[in-house]
């Protein structure tokens, strides 16, 4: 009986913390700055070229609407990132290039708010799938090359806090992880994969409406 009246103490005080939580219909907006950091072995081209793909942080904005208490639906946005490509042969020679993407990621996303957290933070976690179209790719060769790497689709995780200095406002500081493999091509001659795979770090700034 007494393990019963627990449970039961539990759920009602569940119920009623929960019914503080970010209610259906709210709107939110962030605007910040993340980083794109590519996993480190970023696999191998044509049997024997090493890929090293670089980091780049770019401004971001994302909005979200509330589609039931707690339970977002988030959009990713980006102006284009860039990224130094280098590709190793097997007796050392370097091949720099670069290239270009934009990265739109659609999550569903839970609000852990309304639950009396210390300090009122505001964790969440979310669960999407990208899109990342790649776009001005170079290869600084002397020559002409010409460089093409595929679009990609794939999930993407997110976990992230708000910290909230106003009822509506808030601090945010975000992590992502975006599952990113593309076919590569060269002069119209299919190299191989790249596993890109980044996992993507962020602030902003949040506002609720």
């Amino acid at each position: 009986m007494k393990l019963q009246s627990l449970v039961l103490a539990a759920a009602t005080a569940l119920t009623m913390t929960t019914a503080f939580a970010v209610p259906a219909g709210t709107w939110s907006v962030a605007a910040g700055a993340h980083y794109v950091d590519p996993k480190s072995d970023n696999g191998t081209l044509d049997g024997s070229l090493s890929v090293d793909v670089g980091g780049d942080a770019r401004p971001t904005l994302t909005g979200e609407y509330f589609i039931a208490n707690n339970v977002g639906v988030e959009l990713l946005a980006a102006i284009p990132f860039n990224h130094d490509i280098t590709l190793t042969t097997a007796d050392g020679t370097e091949i720099e290039g670069e290239t270009q993407h934009l990265p739109p990621t659609l999550s569903v996303q839970y609000h852990f708010d309304g639950y009396n957290i210390p300090l009122n933070i505001k964790p969440f976690i979310g669960v999407g799938v990208n899109y990342t179209t790649f776009f001005k790719e170079k290869l600084y060769t002397g020559s002409s090359a010409n460089l093409e790497i595929d679009d990609s689709v794939g999930i993407a995780g997110h976990i992230g806090v708000d910290f909230p200095f106003t009822p509506t406002d808030a601090f945010r500081i975000d992590a992502r992880y975006i599952d990113i493999k593309s076919d590569v091509s060269l002069n119209g001659e299919d190299l191989g994969e790249v596993d890109i795979s980044p996992w993507v770090y962020g602030i902003a700034y949040v506002k609720n409406f």
